[in-house]
């Protein structure tokens, strides 16, 4: 398939602006809840939507992040017929969450958009990155422990399963997820990282990262 250069590239942007896309503020602002940047971590991933009680605007808001950078990656992969520009758009859909255009790039942290782009773009590390969030999930109940465990993991198999062009593509996603939760490292390490489920009441410890 010889898709023009320039409109792969244009959908690279176009990746970009969905994965900027703040869904679990819209939707917690279409149920009435307010702004969810204000509440809990200030964060505006399913795990603080959660916090608001509405576990079914939490999954919605999961979906929805996962598929930004799932769908991204497939379309452009299938478009072009070349794995290499499916993961560079699953990587702008990912850093569009990270940096949203729409909030000033004052974005989320990424687990679900992250994990959405590994399904989409590497399907394997995708499922051993969501088995290796869930198994620490239920063990430890501690989301961001979950994304680090899961992105840690499946970045150092890659360098077994791959070649260098993608284990620096995984290692990309590892440390930008790493750095935006460099606060919960922080809270881990004094043993005050909050539980899955758990009300950190109205004023956000974690504004900076919307």
């Amino acid at each position: 398939m010889n898709t023009p250069t320039v409109l792969l590239a244009a959908a690279v942007c176009g990746a970009y602006l969905l994965g900027s896309v703040p869904f679990g503020l819209v939707l917690t602002r279409l149920a009435g809840l307010g702004d969810i940047r204000s509440i809990g971590s200030g964060n505006i991933g399913a795990t603080n939507v959660l916090r608001t009680g509405r576990k079914d605007l939490a999954a919605l808001t999961l979906i929805l992040d996962a598929g930004k950078g799932g769908f991204s990656a497939l379309l452009v992969w299938g478009l072009s017929g070349q794995h290499v520009w499916g993961l560079a758009a699953g990587l702008a859909a990912f850093l569009g969450h990270l940096f949203p255009i729409y909030l000033r790039f004052k974005g989320g942290k990424g687990v679900a958009t992250g994990l959405g782009t590994l399904l989409g773009g590497l399907w394997p590390m995708g499922v051993a990155a969501c088995l290796a969030w869930l198994a620490t999930a239920l063990v430890f109940r501690i989301s961001s422990l979950s994304a680090l465990v899961a992105f840690g993991v499946t970045t150092l198999a890659s360098l077994y399963f791959y070649d260098l062009k993608i284990t620096l593509w995984m290692l990309a996603l590892s440390l930008l997820v790493t750095l935006k939760h460099r606060s919960n490292i922080a809270r881990l390490v004094r043993g005050e990282e909050p539980r899955i489920g758990a009300s950190k009441g109205a004023s956000p410890s974690d504004k900076p990262r919307a």
